[in-house]
């Protein structure tokens, strides 16, 4: 893929502009995540002609298939996951590079067999010797396919060609955890060969971040604490534990699950600092350092700060769902969140004391996640006697679904007498550009293939979030009297614990 472009700005957002071909082997290849997502972003990415000419997929796992097989039930879930449709010509092209690789991940001839496979895709030219691995697998298997893939000889790179690995979320369950797994894949394949997945920053909203700051002399100059008096994230899912999900959810929990990787990492992109240049490790450098300023938090701290709930019997949208212990494959007595809000400060020179919200919750009333920036009041010496209906300006970034930006302001209303309202002006991609953004998974496949990790956590972002996280965790479950556990009814917008700590401050979380 090639952009050109006279704006150096539009230029420099990628590090390297040429996608490059290669051999992408999908390890836990008959997943849920391959036919729903994976597989569809690669067709889509060849229909909009961004996909590199001679790029071959090969699914590796345990079950008995054929590649014509495979190809009949990936033409199949296509159909419908495909967000731009299916065309069975484009299909048949695209298929024509699918193939399939049987084997057991701890089984070291199937390796061997795949390296064999992989030799024959490059010598019939087109893929280079460049191999892109990735683990869409259960995270127990992380280390056994990484160590297989050493042991075969997989992970160095020949023929000066390139070898990457893309491992999926989650990447560790505590700190501890992240760094043995980190130092199995560093033993494994270099950091710059190393893509950690989270599709949380492939979406197109949160990609804008940096422009929307960096770009614009309205926002840039007002975007601290001195202009800025809160900043709220909230990821709300209306979804339960369908589907057997309860058994992973239950030993995981929201702030696991969501908090840790995916709304740390927008915190980072809204607090941090400008980045010396947009290379990946520039723009890096500067999330960890806000990871790192996060208010470390005690017991007491925790106790004060994080608010942790479960939902309990109730409705969405009419229609009535079971509490959170009587959801499939929990237990009765679970002490695992599934709703978790918090008060953090970065504690540097941008943002000392204004406070960072984050909230994430099942059942509530909708799916959405938005990023809000309030900023301060002014003056009121003009209007101290006018009811303005709450703050006065704030800024909301939509991630998902409906992927945007929008302003807050107030104006005088139309008319003889002085009366103010708020209005918002109001930014949709699709308004804007005449086109839906791409699915995250699209630009984070395309980035792996050009070697671009902007997008991708290093290995000390993972480990100074878990570091941030587990301080909270050991609160709650390592201590003799851990904080309450709050409930809210499932269809509402949370506890009210949540609620009474934004008030301490004056506060109230926005309506999405």
């Amino acid at each position: 893929m090639t952009i050109s472009s006279d704006n150096p700005l539009r230029e420099g957002l990628r590090s390297r502009q040429v996608a490059e071909a290669c051999s992408l082997v999908i390890f836990g290849a008959t997943g849920d995540l391959t036919h729903r997502k994976l597989v569809p972003a690669l067709y889509n990415l060849a229909a909009a002609g961004d996909l590199p000419p001679g790029l071959q997929v090969l699914g590796f796992a345990r079950r008995d298939k054929t590649d014509e097989s495979w190809r009949a039930e990936l033409e199949e879930s296509n159909r419908k996951n495909s967000r731009g449709g299916h065309d069975d010509a484009l299909w048949a092209s695209f298929a024509s590079g699918i193939g399939y690789h049987r084997g057991n991940f701890n089984e070291p001839e199937a390796y061997r067999a795949l390296a064999g496979r992989l030799d024959e895709i490059d010598a019939r030219g087109g893929t280079r010797h460049n191999r892109l691995f990735y683990l869409s697998t259960a995270p127990e298997f992380f280390p056994v396919v990484l160590e297989n893939l050493k042991a075969a000889g997989l992970n160095e790179p020949r023929g000066g060609g390139w070898s990457r690995v893309i491992v999926e979320k989650p990447f560790g369950v505590d700190l501890a955890t992240a760094q043995a797994l980190n130092g199995v894949v560093n033993e494994t394949f270099q950091e710059a060969d190393t893509y950690r997945i989270d599709h949380y920053l492939g979406k197109e909203t949160a990609q804008n971040i940096m422009v929307l700051r960096f770009a614009n002399a309205i926002f840039e100059p007002l975007w601290r604490a001195r202009f800025i008096d809160q900043v709220q994230i909230t990821c709300a899912e209306h979804l339960g534990m369908e589907g057997g999900r309860g058994a992973y959810y239950d030993t995981a929990g929201a702030t696991r699950d969501m908090v840790q990787n995916h709304l740390l990492q927008l915190l980072s992109l809204v607090a941090m600092e400008p980045p010396t240049d947009l290379s990946a490790d520039s723009v890096r450098d500067e999330k960890v350092k806000v990871l790192r300023s996060l208010r470390p938090l005690d017991s007491a701290a925790v106790g004060e700060n994080v608010v942790r709930a479960q939902y309990t019997a109730g409705a969405i949208d009419g229609v009535p769902v079971p509490g959170y212990r009587e959801e499939d494959r929990v237990a009765p007595d679970s002490q695992t969140e599934s709703y978790v809000a918090m008060r953090t400060f970065v504690d540097n020179w941008r943002w000392e004391g204004c406070p960072f919200y984050i909230r994430m919750g099942k059942r509530l009333p909708k799916k959405a996640t938005e990023i809000s920036l309030h900023l301060k009041q002014p003056p009121a010496v003009l209007f101290q006697k006018m009811p303005q209906g709450g703050e006065s300006n704030v800024l909301t970034i939509r991630i998902q679904p409906d992927e945007g930006m929008s302003v807050r302001m107030l104006s005088k209303l139309p008319g003889t007498n002085l009366q103010i309202e708020p209005v918002k002006m109001d930014f949709r991609y699709w308004s804007s550009f005449g086109k839906g953004s791409p699915e995250a998974y699209e630009r984070l496949l395309l980035d792996a293939l050009a070697g671009d990790a902007t997008l991708f956590a290093r290995r000390d972002e993972v480990e100074n979030a878990w570091k941030f996280i587990d301080a909270i965790e050991g609160a709650w479950h390592a201590g003799d009297r851990p904080p309450p556990m709050a409930e809210y009814p499932a269809g509402s917008w949370g506890p009210t614990e949540a609620d009474l700590l934004l008030a301490e401050r004056g506060h109230r979380w926005r309506r999405l």
